[in-house]
């Protein structure tokens, strides 16, 4: 973007709490004049010290360089119900400049209790476009790539070619091992999550770490969240450790490796259990 754009930026811009503060509609008419794309528009304000009004929020605690990473980044989140749909929201309203979204599943009446992006009307419909549509309703400077397709060993190199880190919301066993695989071979982390009834789980795998292959090993191929059932709480808390874990990820950060955070809202016990080849210690 050029000199003048950013100084029509500036010049729209306003101060708060010792930020230059740019309004989006400055920004859009600055991509507009510019022939450049909002989510160009935004990195080119941040790079040049000024902060879009949308991630003031942000910059408190991801610093301007933070959210620098995030607009610069690519995600995928495997699995768009009840765990994938919030972090699919939630890594939106953050800011991450490209989402790779997957699902083969449309919507049913039993996901309404839980899942955010069902609503009655969408009854039928598919996930992925339903969350693809989600994303611009929430945040239209982003790129999205929305596939109604099923993960499996043969397409999840090609479907997640260049995103850093991917998010396993998924429902099954061996969807999540073939994820795991997938990501290995692309040499990125994989941030699990799971929850059955009031437990739920999260961790972050790197290639080379023990995962789900140890955790799930001589397990059957669908979670227990079917015998369990879901309610509402349990998967939007997962959901929310798992969008800060890939935010971790992104930024710097302490994350959940070589084992998983284990929590039961009916007992109020959050855990790190550590885990080894071999399963859990």
């Amino acid at each position: 973007m050029d000199v003048g754009l950013i100084e029509y930026l500036r010049g729209s811009s306003r101060e708060e709490n010792g930020l230059r503060v740019v309004p989006q509609a400055a920004l859009r008419e600055a991509a507009r004049r510019g022939g450049v794309s909002p989510l160009e528009a935004e990195i080119a304000c941040l790079e040049a010290g000024m902060v879009p009004a949308r991630y003031q929020r942000n910059v408190g605690t991801l610093g301007v360089q933070g959210q620098l990473r995030l607009l610069h980044s690519c995600v995928g989140v495997c699995g768009l119900g009840g765990l994938g749909g919030l972090v699919v929201e939630l890594l939106a309203r953050y800011g991450v400049g490209r989402l790779i979204l997957v699902d083969g599943d449309v919507f049913e009446e039993n996901n309404l209790n839980r899942q955010l992006l069902c609503r009655e009307s969408d009854l039928g419909r598919s996930k992925a476009e339903r969350a693809g549509e989600r994303v611009r309703e929430v945040n239209s400077s982003l790129q999205v790539l929305a596939l109604q397709i099923t993960v499996t060993p043969e397409n999840v190199i090609r479907v997640f070619s260049g995103a850093e880190v991917v998010v396993d919301a998924l429902d099954n066993v061996p969807s999540r091992l073939a994820l795991e695989e997938g990501c290995s071979r692309l040499g990125i982390p994989m941030v699990h999550g799971a929850v059955a009834g009031h437990a739920g789980q999260v961790m972050t795998v790197y290639p080379g770490d023990p995962g789900v292959s140890e955790l799930y090993r001589g397990a059957g191929d669908r979670g227990i969240e079917l015998l369990e059932g879901n309610p509402p709480p349990t998967p939007a808390l997962v959901a929310a450790l798992q969008a800060q874990e890939t935010v971790k990820v992104l930024c710097g950060g302490e994350t959940l490796r070589q084992g998983f955070l284990f929590l039961d809202t009916s007992t109020n016990v959050f855990q790190f259990i550590p885990l080894e080849e071999g399963g859990a210690r």
